[in-house]
């Protein structure tokens, strides 16, 4: 009966990650697609656009650089380098704008000493050990029935939910940004492509949600798992 009832929990506790996961991936490559399809009014690129929302901040040191890969765009704070995939830095679309904009965004929580995002850039060590030498500390414990090196185990890996809880604030206030440069340097003319770029961002948002709920789920296992021994 306990083992049933186990089971169950940990089902219940990896579901709603695995269901969101493939929802949010789903909605964020159909959003990406349908939007990639509809030119921007203004005919600036990806990579035009967000050159105008990082000269319009005074950061005009930020280099902008394609990328290989699709949805791989994103910005390294440590070289100040904004990363566009392909598809996004010569393209002409809401799409593009939409996603280049958002990573603008992320220059500018940079500059701007953002704190989530300096929490976040700082605790990127521990999360790399964490998701690589945490699962072996844990099984590493089990294997020779040592409870205190499970949970050692087991905490290190919390470092990893830590980051994705952490990104759900950045990256929605990245979003916001994005959108507000959107309308105020005149890039999206008129309610469509404004809900156009929108409607792009708040796919990719749920990502981070998926994300961030697996990551807890996940780390609800190990915990439990340690507390059963």
């Amino acid at each position: 009966m306990e083992a049933g009832l186990d089971n169950a929990l940990l089902w219940i506790l990896i579901l709603p990650g695995m269901i969101l996961g493939g929802l949010a991936q789903t909605w964020v490559k159909g959003a990406v697609s349908r939007f990639s399809r509809v030119p921007l009014s203004q005919g600036l690129t990806g990579a035009q656009v967000a050159r105008m929302v990082l000269d319009s901040k005074g950061l005009r040191q930020v280099r902008i650089e394609p990328v290989r890969g699709v949805l791989s765009d994103h910005y390294d704070p440590r070289s100040q380098v904004l990363r566009l995939s392909e598809p996004v830095y010569g393209a002409s679309t809401i799409a593009a704008a939409g996603i280049a904009a958002h990573e603008a965004g992320h220059a500018i929580q940079d500059a701007e000493d953002y704190a989530p995002m300096e929490f976040r850039t700082a605790i990127v060590p521990l999360v790399k050990a964490g998701s690589s030498i945490a699962p072996l500390i844990f099984f590493g414990g089990l294997l020779i029935q040592s409870p205190a090196v499970m949970w050692a185990g087991a905490i290190l890996f919390g470092a990893s939910s830590l980051f994705a809880l952490v990104t759900l604030p950045v990256e929605f206030d990245a979003s916001r940004r994005a959108l507000n440069h959107l309308q105020g340097l005149g890039i999206l003319r008129g309610e469509g492509e404004m809900d156009g770029a929108r409607k792009v961002l708040r796919a990719a948002a749920w990502t981070y949600v998926a994300a961030a709920v697996a990551a807890i789920g996940s780390w609800a296992i190990y915990l439990l798992m340690s507390r059963r021994r």
